[in-house]
């Protein structure tokens, strides 16, 4: 039986010159090459299988960059199979501002940020704790094992944030969960600032790392949930980058305090201010209205009062007047869609129901690709980048902090070649390309290792097409395909098992890479991350779906079935 699709789910793109307005007009029928809106320009096909539709892009002539708007006519495609092919159009107009589409990118993304900083930070802070000159404590002599914790604590609590978010998200919302990040960045930035003894340390690590995990969890769901569909996979992406950025600034604030006594109480407690900016900036926003219609139809509250909430919200997050009529015509047509979808299931999921039917589907597909993310070894890689430079003769990998801020800007660069292409060409090219080119950069660094060690050049062009691979493939796309992958019904605890699982392989490969260096040798280990990244390539190949351009909606009904 055919099914229609909402306004939400399928639309296709085609260039409208409006120097030809007339002639277009006329010409109506032609066929006009397809493309696809990313966040700068126009490009290529988002959707072979769609017809063909008009989209205005405003020239220069508007009075503010505010007012210019992307006007896209989606399309609701009807097949019928009653002996003929008749299809039946219903198209309206979807517009949205820039300025509207900016901020409910950019306050969830400080939790990415956030993140990144800590992994930043730390490097430089475990240096300055360590210092019995520049501490200022009188409990820097840390035991390898206290130091551990401390690198740690963030890690472990995150992963508690993970298993928080399974129980908590769907109930409370992805704005209120992301406040709730902020408010525990805030508090384990200030407990750790100010911590006069190592257990105070630890409590505060553990609790900014609860704020990691709710945050990871809430970030790209509200991205992927709030933004025009033709920019989700451009915006989710760039919260890596923003990620990255965070690592950088954690680099540049701890190159900075470093030398100073104390600098480590700096370097934690700068994160503070950053955190009361993304709580402050997520309370003005509107709840998600996916969150809101899923409450509605699970009977979750006056089926009434959460649509309006529901059509106010998607105004807002276009840039439209409060409750405009284009809002209220596609919140309806998404109610319909999803009481067709849940109309014979229970009102709410169970933890079971996210390892069934298309959510099972769902989790081997993101949770595959977090996994994978992790245990192709990209911490033991960037372990072994200072000795690598260091052996080509870079004066620069003499000084760890130098190092890092090079490696950083090096991800900074190529996460952004894969912000500016992934709805362009797509998620599956970028990760096929990008794995690819893992496994090759792990198997030269085994020959380095092994036989090539007079060849320094061959380590050090190995280190950045790793480096360089791994951010336009796995650092980005993985998380990307996380936020687009699970159905609603269960995409809150979805995600959740997916952050989860990606903290959890972090943590094994971390603690399992000393010994395993020991056992088997640099040479070996590469090697062994090598085949895991050949298997990777297998899963991706055979398992891994292309969403570009497709709505939320549309990924649950037609890929996920």
């Amino acid at each position: 039986m055919a099914s229609s699709s909402t306004p939400l789910i399928n639309f296709k793109l085609s260039l409208f010159n409006s120097l030809h307005h007339q002639s277009t007009i006329n010409n109506s029928k032609s066929p006009f090459s397809t493309c696809s809106i990313n966040p700068c320009f126009i490009t290529s096909s988002i959707n072979n299988h769609l017809s063909i539709t008009r989209v205005t892009y405003p020239l220069l002539t508007s009075h503010s960059i505010h007012n210019r708007r992307f006007n896209v006519q989606l399309q609701a495609q009807k097949e019928y199979s009653a002996g003929n092919n008749s299809e039946s159009d219903a198209t309206y107009q979807e517009e949205f501002s820039w300025s509207s589409v900016i901020l409910p990118f950019v306050f969830p993304a400080l939790g990415g940020l956030l993140f990144g900083y800590d992994i930043g930070a730390t490097s430089g802070a475990t240096i300055s704790l360590q210092s019995p000159e520049l501490s200022g404590i009188a409990w820097s002599n840390l035991t390898s094992i206290q130091l551990g914790l401390v690198v740690s604590g963030s890690l472990y609590g995150a992963l508690f944030g993970s298993l928080l978010a399974f129980a908590i998200a769907d109930f409370i919302g992805r704005k209120r969960q992301l406040i709730g990040a902020a408010l525990l960045y805030l508090a384990g930035s200030a407990i750790t600032a100010t911590a006069p003894e190592l257990g105070v340390l630890l409590a505060g690590r553990l609790i900014y790392g609860l704020g990691i995990g709710l945050a990871m969890h809430g970030a790209p769901l509200y991205i992927a949930e709030t933004c025009p569909s033709q920019i989700r996979g451009t915006l989710v992406s760039l919260k890596e980058l923003f990620i990255v950025l965070g690592i950088l600034l954690g680099y540049f604030v701890g190159s900075f305090q470093i030398s100073t006594v104390g600098g480590w109480r700096f370097m934690y407690g700068f994160s503070a201010p950053l955190a009361v900016l993304m709580g402050l900036g997520m309370w003005t926003l509107p709840a998600s209205p996916r969150w809101l219609l899923l409450k509605a139809v699970q009977g979750k509250g006056s089926f009434q009062d959460l649509k309006e909430k529901a059509i106010v919200s998607l105004s807002k997050l276009r840039g439209r007047p409060p409750g405009d009529k284009e809002s209220e015509k596609q919140i309806e047509e998404s109610l319909v869609s999803l009481k067709s979808a849940y109309e014979d299931q229970e009102s709410e999921a169970n933890f079971l129901e996210v390892f069934q039917g298309p959510n099972l589907k769902a989790f081997i597909i993101g949770g595959g690709l977090v996994l994978f993310q992790q245990i192709t070894g990209q911490p033991s890689v960037l372990y072994y980048a200072g000795p690598i430079l260091q052996s080509a003769g870079f004066s620069a990998a003499a000084d760890a902090a130098k190092v890092s801020v090079v490696i950083g800007l090096f991800k900074l660069v190529m996460t952004s070649v894969a912000v500016l292409k992934v709805d362009d060409l797509g998620r599956r090219p970028l990760l096929i390309g990008g794995v690819s080119g893992i496994a090759l950069s792990l198997v030269l660094l085994s020959a380095y290792y092994k036989f090539l060690g007079g060849l320094p050049v061959v380590a050090v062009a190995a280190l950045l097409l790793y480096v360089g691979c791994y951010q336009i493939s796995f650092g980005p796309i993985s998380w990307l395909m996380v936020s687009e992958i699970f159905p609603l019904r269960t995409r809150g605890r979805g995600i959740s098992m997916a952050v989860l699982t990606n903290f959890a392989s972090n943590a094994v490969v971390t603690f399992a890479f000393s010994p395993l260096k020991e056992y088997l040798g640099a040479e070996n280990l590469f090697l062994l991350f090598a085949a895991i990244a050949l298997v990777a390539l297998v899963f991706i190949v055979t398992s891994v779906p292309e969403t570009k351009g497709l709505s939320l909606e549309d990924i649950e009904s037609k890929i996920l079935k």
